[in-house]
């Protein structure tokens, strides 16, 4: 959401650049730019070089300026190697990004494995990798069974801006004297060294220049990923005829389309591909980060080749990445992989998994800025019922509190909230308000006053409160990074403290980038002080991943650390996943907004956070009917699914538009209830083993080129479902990619078998989108849709068996009370394994630890691509007891459907086909 007074002007053009920076526009870049590729003016000082258990530290020096930083090197369990460059002694401590890892990696031993003059080989017990330190210029190599993955400062980019005394401090010298001369002056306002400039804001640099920054060349690779949020292509561009990728959380309403400017988020994880393997760089900074990509292609590097072997060379592709950070330090890990699924796994390692989201998240959320009053609620709520539509959670915007004082009720719209959400709560649904990081400056307020009372606030250069307009007017900036303001922070959501809030009360983080509207960029300006004296340049990327991990604690602690939290958030960083859900943000009702909505979600999942939409409908403008129920039909196969609109947008409930219409959104929306099982089931491995709930192409298909730049479609889950949004006004057919030959895939919803490979034309109708299942899967259902998922809980499970080229299929299933931490504290959840081979289809225990006890039965299945009539079937279960089976065959579809099946969903069973 955007400043009100400015809406209307904006709503035509949405955002007015002049209020961002290009590039060019800041000023570490610009320095760091002046830096161009070539030998490297750093260099090993070999006698330094020590080795202990943890790592291996060695000193480089500065050819010119003599500065010496220390290098640490560690290996990592699991395939990661992580690299920090820091002062040897500055003249005070930098800044070191706390709270996003997990815990402090377990590392392995490195040993110098070989030596010669001028570079030296690190190896260790996995012999699979080395890292070949070159002295002069210093450059590391790393190497996997001999072939070079990845190298670092082999352009000689490294950058590393040291602290020094302000010049008002420094001991007079001629060249001192010299730099006060107009023109030095001159060029040191251009470079930003000690002040800063931009429209009418001046950033004064307390401690001066303190950029980092160095070059990573990625061999073989030339398809790069990641390093979100932008709204760009999945694939990442070369940037080396303007603007470097931006990682800086701003709050851009109506954010333009293919443009790198960071928008709320930001996760320094990149990811690079090429067929036999996946590499990735996780640049561990919260400053401003820029990230250059180019792509070449060069001859082929063949370590000490002899001349004739040289003169075969072919041509290789190279992708050299640089990362440029305002502050800090460098600390990188280099993650190995070598699939694709190994980096998510390493990655969650060092930042944690996707929280495993209460199931009512997954359903769908009703949201628009505002819904006005306690009957405005409940009319939207009888709405749903009344149009036979699901739905979970109803959203409570800005207008919802006492003057946007958040944490209260505005007395006259919500007169009796408790008794509105108990009203919610029997009809088994949520309700969701919104809580901001900035507090209204107000005495008589007693989340103000206490905060100005201890001291809570963010400061500004000055020691006074950092204030800034924000909703409420004048405000003042909760200091999240202070760990005793977010403990206090979340004693705030305790049902005593937060009056009339009940326990299906849900929150929402917004405008935590965090947003100023008169601030520079619309944000809190760097030289803004934090806990233990951080300036906030240091920290800005951090600020809203803080203020979602207080409120997931608040929630989780207000019952007594029993039920899982729902919190969604707009800004966020590495480690985000841990605690809760992210969204797109401001996106605007046009097609080329849900168009681009896919490659921004698949690259938010690459980063770690599977929780991710985008808000269905596009929250600026009016859509098309058209639009809205593509939109709908996209969102109901993606993670977070919500409906949201602007204040300015007329209103838009899914039964507005028409009966047709309502028609074809209820049934998106309850194909979405219907395959809840499996969706939860995604999140679970999401939970524990890391694989993203959804997917580029690329990840199933790592060998298949012409998967590499696919974003138009995507997997959902494992392996199984492959969902291709229509995303063209007006479309009457979409191209489809059916990745792999060897395939099977059919269409999911009329169970026939797709008879060519490849790419293919296929009809579509405003009905529905394509989706397919893939041959060897199985995918488990509810039989029908309920009013939400907590009335849903009974409804029996049907099995779509989808068979591959050698008759086989397996899935699984994954259930618990969806809403505690039982599953964790007390081993209550069922894992379930479903297996089709030789015409028998079984249901086994994945997980024996776990034991949940259910009603529910698996009623039907359905096996698809099953070759002929069978003649008989029967359904054994572990105590011996058969029963024969009643069945039915489509010849023309090769479909076997099995019925009235009541097998339990927590016992062993098998069904024979003969």
């Amino acid at each position: 959401k955007f400043c009100l007074s400015v809406l209307s002007s904006v709503q035509d053009e949405a955002v007015d650049k002049s209020n961002f920076k290009k590039c060019n526009q800041i000023a570490f870049y610009r320095r760091q730019k002046l830096l161009h590729p070539g030998k490297s003016l750093y260099q090993v000082l070999l006698d330094s070089v020590t080795l202990s258990d943890e790592n291996v530290k060695f000193q480089i020096i500065h050819e010119e300026n003599k500065v010496l930083l220390q290098v640490e090197i560690y290996e990592i369990e699991g395939n990661i190697f992580r690299l920090k460059i820091d002062e040897v002694s500055p003249l005070k401590a930098r800044y070191k990004v706390p709270d996003v890892l997990i815990k402090e990696p377990t590392t392995q031993k490195l040993f110098i494995s070989h030596k010669e003059a001028g570079n030296f080989v690190l190896s260790s017990v996995n012999e699979d990798y080395k890292l070949q330190v070159t002295a002069n210029p210093f450059q590391v190599e790393l190497q996997s069974k001999g072939e070079t993955v990845m190298s670092m400062n082999s352009n000689g980019l490294l950058y590393f801006e040291h602290l020094q005394p302000p010049p008002s401090d420094r001991k007079p010298t001629a060249q001192n004297d010299e730099a006060a001369s107009d023109s030095s002056k001159e060029k040191q306002e251009d470079l930003g060294l000690w002040q800063e400039k931009f429209g009418s804001f001046l950033d004064i640099k307390a401690h001066g220049p303190t950029s980092v920054g160095t070059d990573f060349s990625l061999h073989g690779y030339d398809h790069v990923y990641g390093i979100p949020q932008h709204t760009e292509t999945l694939l990442l561009k070369n940037t080396s005829d303007g603007d470097a990728y931006r990682l800086y959380n701003l709050d851009i309403f109506g954010h333009k389309i293919h443009d790198k400017i960071g928008i709320y988020g930001s996760v320094p994880l990149l990811l690079a591909h090429k067929p036999n393997r996946t590499s990735g760089i996780f640049w561990l900074n919260s400053s401003e980060t820029l990230v250059d990509i180019s792509t070449k292609a060069v001859a082929e590097h063949i370590p000490s080749a002899p001349a004739a072997e040289m003169a075969k060379q072919r041509a290789v592709p190279l992708t050299d990445v640089r990362w440029m950070s305002e502050s800090g330090i460098i600390d990188v890990f280099l993650l190995m992989g070598p699939t694709a699924f190994d980096i998510f796994k390493q990655f969650a390692q060092l930042t944690g998994t996707q929280a495993l989201p209460p199931l009512f998240s997954l359903g769908y959320h009703q949201c628009r800025w505002n819904y006005e009053d306690e009957q405005d609620v409940k009319a939207v709520d009888a709405g749903f019922d009344a149009h036979d539509i699901p739905y979970d959670v109803i959203w409570l915007d800005i207008e919802h509190t006492d003057g946007k004082r958040y944490f209260t009720w505005d007395k006259q719209k919500f007169q009796n909230p408790r008794k509105m959400q108990e009203h919610l709560k029997k009809k088994k649904r949520k309700l969701v308000v919104i809580v901001d990081p900035h507090i209204k400056v107000d005495p008589s307020y007693t989340l103000y006053s206490q905060a100005k009372d201890k001291g809570y606030f963010v400061k500004d250069r000055n020691g006074q409160d950092f204030e800034g307009i924000c909703w409420p007017g004048s405000s003042c900036y909760l200091d999240f990074t202070n760990p005793e303001v977010r403990k206090w922070y979340a004693d705030q959501f305790a049902f005593k403290t937060y009056k009339a809030s009940t326990n299906i009360l849900f929150v929402w983080n917004d405008m935590n980038e965090p947003s100023v509207f008169k601030g520079a960029e619309l944000t809190m300006q760097k030289d803004a002080v934090h806990y233990n004296n951080w300036e906030h340049r240091e920290v800005h990327n951090l600020y809203g991943y803080y203020q979602q991990m207080a409120t997931a604690e608040g929630l989780i602690r207000r019952s007594s650390g029993k039920e899982r939290p729902f919190v969604l958030t707009r800004s966020f960083f590495a480690g985000s996943q841990k605690y809760g859900a992210v969204w797109t943000g401001d996106n605007t009702a046009e097609w080329s907004y849900l168009k681009i909505s896919i490659p921004m979600l698949l690259t938010i999942n690459m980063a770690g956070i599977s929780f991710c939409g985008a808000d269905v409908g596009g929250f600026i403008g009016d859509p098309e009917p058209e639009l809205l129920v593509r939109w709908y039909q996209a969102g109901a196969y993606q993670p977070f699914f919500r409906g949201h609109s602007n204040m300015e947008s007329k209103r838009r409930e899914p039964w507005l538009f028409g009966e047709k219409n309502t028609q074809i959104i209820r049934r998106a929306i309850r194909e979405r209830y219907v395959l809840l099982p499996y969706l939860y089931t995604l999140f679970y491995r999401a939970h524990t083993a890391a694989e993203p709930v959804m997917r580029s192409l690329w990840i199933e298909f790592p060998g298949k080129m012409e998967t590499f730049d696919v974003e138009n479609e995507y997997m959902l889950g494992k392996q199984a479902l492959l969902v291709h949004p229509v995303t063209e006004k007006e479309a009457k057919t979409v191209t489809v990619l059916f990745p792999g030959s060897e395939e099977i895939w059919y269409d999911f919803r009329k169970f026939k078998r797709m008879e060519d490979a490849g790419t293919v034309k296929i009809p579509v109708t405003l009905e529905n989108i394509p989706v397919f299942q893939r041959g060897g899967t199985v995918i488990p259902l509810k039989t029908t849709a309920g009013k939400s998922t907590e009335w849903m809980t009974d409804i029996s499970y049907e099995l779509h068996v989808a068979l591959d080229t050698e008759a086989c299929a397996i899935g699984e299933l994954y259930v618990d009370d969806g809403r505690s931490f039982q599953y964790l504290h007390k081993k209550q959840f069922l894992y379930r394994k479903f297996t089709f081979c030789k015409n028998i289809l079984s249901s086994s225990c994945v997980d024996g630890s776990g034991q949940y006890h259910t009603t529910c039965v698996v009623e039907r299945v359905i096996v698809l691509g099953f070759g002929k009539q069978p003649t008989f079937v029967t359904a054994s279960s572990k105590d011996g007891k058969k029963k024969e089976v009643v069945f039915t065959y489509d010849t023309k579809t090769s479909m076997l459907t099995l019925g009235n099946l009541a097998l339990s969903v927590d016992a062993d069973w098998e069904i024979c086909i003969s």
